[in-house]
């Protein structure tokens, strides 16, 4: 298991990454291939090829995304991030989700991701 401070800095350089707008490299990087990720209580979505699929259409259905890190933390192989995305539609529309995420780290690898969220 990675030691805190080397989570910390993967949950760092992940982050940073979001926020820049690099989302889908950031996801190339750290997700193992064996990556489960849930949103909130729907079933969960099992693998990279799945789950990169899932982010590709998300992001392909938007004109604009921001993400704003409000705070994150690190544990024994987890780490948490509080988030503010605001999303942008093809048709102008704005929608502003606070999220929590919840990272299972092995190997420098996200292995398990779920994702608690309300839209506001």
């Amino acid at each position: 298991m990675a030691q805190s401070s080397d989570l910390a800095a993967l949950e760092a350089e992940l982050n940073r990454m979001i926020v820049d707008g690099e989302s889908l490299a950031a996801f190339e990087r750290f997700y193992a291939e064996d990556v489960v990720m849930q949103e909130n209580s729907d079933p969960p979505v099992i693998g990279k090829a799945a789950n990169r699929r899932r982010e590709q259409e998300l992001l392909g259905n938007l004109a604009g995304l921001e993400a704003e890190l409000l705070g994150s933390a690190v544990g024994a192989g987890v780490t948490f991030s509080e988030w503010i995305y605001t999303f942008t539609s093809r048709d102008g529309r704005r929608q502003r989700l606070c999220e929590v995420s919840v990272r299972r780290w092995r190997g420098g690898e996200v292995i398990g991701e779920r994702f608690y969220y309300e839209r506001t």
